[in-house]
């Protein structure tokens, strides 16, 4: 019999139980930021021996992570979850969103405005320096 560990996406049990509020959240947050109180328990609950704290700020774009949340379960969970909904990666794909967890729980969600290069930008900035030599 092989051995499956439940550790590999623990949190995403209470991500996916809040999904349709996350992507509710999301798509109020294209007006305005957006907060949600979560449960110390809940979380607690499942890892209570959580040595870094459940706090994290994740920064997602087009499917995936542009941070580094290497260190955070809960981050890699959520995104996890994200990923797996085809709501949130329209809404990903379409413009960039920060998601932080603070030290009280609560869930911030703020959709960014997308970083839209000029073309010719970097090139132009490189023959300024090149002249100035």
């Amino acid at each position: 019999m092989a051995y499956y560990s439940t550790e590999i996406h623990k949190y995403s049990y209470i991500w996916n139980k809040y999904r349709p509020a996350i992507l509710r959240l999301m798509v109020d947050s294209q007006k305005d930021p957006q907060e949600y109180q979560f449960s110390k328990h809940e979380f607690h609950n499942i890892n209570p021996k959580e040595k870094g704290g459940y706090a994290f700020n994740m920064r997602v774009f087009q499917g995936k992570a542009t941070n580094d949340i290497r260190t955070s379960t809960l981050a890699k969970d959520l995104l996890v979850i994200l990923q797996q909904s085809k709501r949130a990666l329209e809404m990903i794909d379409e413009a960039p969103y920060e998601f932080t967890l603070d030290k009280h729980f609560m869930l911030h969600i703020k959709q960014e405005d997308p970083i839209i290069e000029e073309p010719g930008t970097d090139e132009k900035l490189d023959d300024e320096t090149s002249t100035e030599n």
